[in-house]
């Protein structure tokens, strides 16, 4: 018997977003993306105990101490979470770099190269693997130079056009625009009232994913931080969409039919103009919209956060 969700699979290619390894057994998502907050809600819970153990074990011989202890736990423990759903899912993980590198490009290069460096030495090779990077500027151009070693990343807390477009130009691998959120943000500032046609947060990928097909950019568009299923079918089509296990569950148990809402050969016709996103040009687009340049650094702040409570459990360990 076929249900929404099968249906929405045969336009767009889903990925569950939760480190759950149940989750994920449960709806054969080909990818599946992590972050800070899923992964301290793991950590949460006991059946996932044994991840961090043996990412402790892991670095037992290690001379570091203090914070770099700290640093090379943290680091097995996000790939010990990716290699176990990579058992799982036939396709890829995404893992994170703590947020708190956003605004330095050489360390998010650094810590990209050690998270892909702990894979490959675990047997998994560099394409099953998105390092998931912050769209800031120095994200981005971070990006930039491991996309040219093959590194491929997931560009995140992505708000905005001029982001999607830096993103295209420095020819990341994928793309996540936060539909969701987008949407917090206009209900908190606007008395308009919303539903899945005049979603802003749709409207917003509606538009990334026109651009990019219009001008035959690679990059990979796949929505994010859904609200309701709503948003999710009124996305048909995309590359790929990136869904919480509550919302699989409710489109699981769904009949409803899916129609294809977003296709490249209309982009191609679409008349539009290319955006100029130097440095200067992308700060000033960021500054001129306040959405994007809220939600960027509230999803920064929350990430870094949470990454520091995992860090807490870890030193409780050791």
């Amino acid at each position: 018997m076929s249900n929404t969700l099968d249906a929405l699979k045969k336009l767009t290619t889903v990925v569950a977003d939760t480190g759950d390894f149940e989750t994920l057994a449960a709806y054969a998502p080909q990818d599946a993306t992590t972050n800070p907050s899923l992964i301290l809600k793991a950590l949460q819970k006991a059946e996932y105990a044994s991840v961090l153990d043996a990412a402790i074990q892991s670095t037992a011989k290690s001379t570091a101490a203090g914070e770099e202890r700290i640093d090379q736990v943290i680091d097995h423990l996000l790939v010990g979470f990716g290699l176990k759903i990579l058992e799982i899912v036939p396709g890829r993980v995404s893992t994170e770099v703590d947020a708190r590198l956003s605004f330095d490009t050489e360390a998010t290069i650094s810590k990209a190269r050690e998270l892909i460096a702990l894979y490959e030495a675990a047997g998994i090779s560099r394409e099953r693997v998105l390092i998931k990077i912050a769209s800031t500027w120095e994200g981005i151009r971070a990006a930039e130079i491991l996309q040219q070693e093959g590194i491929r990343c997931n560009m995140t807390l992505l708000f905005s056009l001029a982001q999607a477009v830096a993103c295209a130009e420095a020819k990341a691998q994928l793309i996540s625009p936060f539909v969701g959120r987008i949407l917090d943000w206009f209900k908190a500032n606007t008395d308009t009232s919303y539903d899945a046609s005049n979603d802003p947060g749709v409207l917003s990928v509606k538009e990334i994913y026109t651009y990019y097909k219009k001008f035959d950019y690679e990059t990979e568009v796949m929505g994010a931080s859904f609200r309701n299923s709503g948003e999710i079918l009124e996305l048909a089509g995309c590359d790929l969409l990136t869904i919480s296990p509550n919302l699989l569950e409710e489109l699981q148990g769904m009949d409803q039919t899916v129609e294809r809402k977003l296709d490249p050969e209309q982009a191609k016709n679409a008349d539009i103009e290319r955006l100029d996103v130097s440095e200067k040009s992308f700060r000033w687009l960021m500054n001129e919209d306040a959405m994007a340049t809220e939600k960027l650094a509230q999803g920064i702040r929350v990430f870094g956060q949470d990454m520091l409570k995992v860090r807490e459990i870890v030193a409780s360990k050791l």
